[in-house]
C-alpha cells in the first residue's frame, strides 16, 4: 500500500531520531561499531513499531460494535472507537487516516455477543484486507457469564487469544496488533446502581455474574463480584503477556480497565456499554497507546478497585 507523503517524512524524522540516539524502546537492534579511523557512526534500524499506519481493521464484541450507544438493543457501528465515523466520537480510524482515509481503509469484523473463542475467525476476516493494523477489544463477554462458574477458564482464554493472533500472524506477519485491556466490570456495577432504571435493565439478564442483585451488599455477594473482578484481571495479565512475546503488538498498559468513567460515558439504554462519550475516551486511549514512542508499561492486571 502507498504512505502518503506526510508519512514519508515522518518516518525520515524517526530514523534521523535514531542517528543522534533518541529511539524509543520499541526499536529493534542496535547500531553497527563504526569503521576504525572514520568517525561515523552507523545508523540504528528504524522502529519496529508504525506509529502512522494506513489502514485498520477491527476485531472484538459488542463495545467495538458501538451497541446501545445510539439505539437500544442495536449495533451502531458508525460510533465505534476503532472504525467509526461520528465526529463527535472522533474514532482511532479518523485520528489516524482522516475522515475519507478512514472510511476506504478500515473495516469492522468485531461482532456483538463475542467471546475471545470467536476472535480466531474474526482474526482471519481482518486479515483478507491485509491491514497495517488490528484492533483487539474482548473478554468482557468471557466474564459476563450466567455464573462465575461459567466464565471462561484462563487458560483456555490464554489459548485462544494465542491462536487468534496466530491466525493473524500466518497470513499478515507484519500486521501490528492493537490490544485494549477488559474494561473493570466491577467499577461499572459501583457506578450504574446509582441509577434506579439502570438496575431494572440488568434485571433483565445483563452480565448477572457481576450485575445480578445490585443492591445486595452481604458477604457472599460481595465475593461473587470479586470473583469476576479477579477474572478480569487474569484476563488483562494473560492479554499482556502474550502480546509481549510479539514484536509488533501493543497491549494498552492497562489504560481501558484503569480509566475512571462515569455514568456519562454509559449507555443511556443499558447502563452497561459505552456511550458515544464513552467511545470517545476508548478512541482516545487506543490513539495515545498507539502513537506513543515507547509501549506502556504493564502493571499486575488492573488495580483491584471499584
Amino acid at each position: 500500500m502507498r504512505k502518503r507523503t506526510s508519512r514519508t517524512r515522518v518516518a525520515l524524522a524517526g530514523v534521523a531520531a535514531a542517528v543522534l540516539g533518541l529511539a524509543g524502546c520499541d526499536a529493534g537492534g542496535g547500531g553497527s561499531p563504526a569503521p576504525q579511523g572514520t568517525g561515523s557512526r552507523a545508523a540504528k534500524p528504524a522502529p519496529v513499531w508504525d506509529r502512522t499506519p494506513d489502514s485498520i481493521a477491527a476485531v472484538g464484541d459488542s463495545i467495538t460494535r458501538g451497541f446501545d450507544a445510539c439505539a437500544v438493543l442495536s449495533d451502531c457501528p458508525e460510533v465505534s472507537w476503532a472504525t467509526g465515523s461520528d465526529a463527535g466520537v472522533d474514532s482511532l480510524a479518523v485520528r489516524l487516516l482522516g475522515a475519507a482515509g478512514a472510511a476506504r481503509h478500515s473495516w469492522n469484523h468485531a461482532v456483538t455477543g463475542a467471546r475471545v473463542a470467536d476472535l480466531p475467525d474474526q482474526m482471519a476476516r481482518a486479515a483478507a484486507h491485509d491491514p497495517e493494523l488490528v484492533t483487539v477489544m474482548v473478554g468482557a463477554n468471557d466474564a459476563c457469564r450466567a455464573s462465575t462458574a461459567a466464565m471462561t477458564p484462563v487458560d483456555d482464554f490464554r489459548a485462544d487469544f494465542e491462536k487468534a493472533l496466530g491466525t493473524l500472524r500466518a497470513a499478515r506477519p507484519k500486521a501490528q496488533v492493537y490490544v485494549s485491556s477488559v474494561p473493570n466490570l466491577k467499577r461499572l456495577w459501583s457506578e450504574g446502581r446509582t441509577n434506579a432504571l439502570g438496575k431494572q435493565v440488568w434485571r433483565l439478564g445483563i452480565c448477572p455474574s457481576m450485575l445480578a442483585d445490585p443492591d445486595d451488599l452481604t458477604s457472599a455477594a460481595a465475593l461473587r463480584r470479586d470473583r469476576v473482578q479477579q477474572r478480569v484481571m487474569a484476563y488483562n495479565r494473560v492479554l499482556a503477556e502474550v502480546c509481549a512475546k510479539d514484536r509488533r503488538c501493543r497491549f494498552d498498559g492497562n489504560a481501558v480497565y484503569d480509566y475512571d468513567f462515569g455514568t456519562g460515558q454509559l449507555s443511556r439504554w443499558d447502563w452497561f456499554h459505552p456511550s458515544k462519550d464513552g467511545q470517545a475516551r476508548l478512541a482516545s486511549i487506543a490513539y495515545r497507546t498507539i502513537t506513543a514512542v515507547k509501549a506502556a508499561a504493564t502493571d499486575d492486571g488492573g488495580r483491584d478497585r471499584p
